[in-house]
């Protein structure tokens, strides 16, 4: 019953919306994270918004990546529960 509740799983089993409560939060900080970064860049350089601009697009791109590698391995875990069901 305890390992119910930390894997996550209900009693249906799979993956649920609690699994990825923390992936919006996480995609929009990792953004704004590298959007202050750029702009103290720029600040420092004196570039003209332009190490601002990059830093959202790999901020984006960083936060992306992370998301799909999380949701990927629940995905390949939620499968491998199933097979071992059967």
């Amino acid at each position: 019953m305890e390992d119910e509740k930390r894997t996550g799983s209900g009693s249906k089993g799979g993956l649920s919306g609690a699994d990825f409560a923390g992936v919006g939060i996480q995609f929009a900080l990792v953004i704004i994270v590298f959007l202050f970064a750029g702009q103290w860049l720029d600040n420092r350089f004196g570039t003209n918004g332009m190490l601002t601009i990059a830093g959202v697009f790999i901020g984006a791109g960083a936060a992306f990546y992370s998301m799909y590698r999380r949701i990927s391995a629940a995905q390949k875990r939620d499968d491998e529960d199933r097979k071992s069901r059967r």
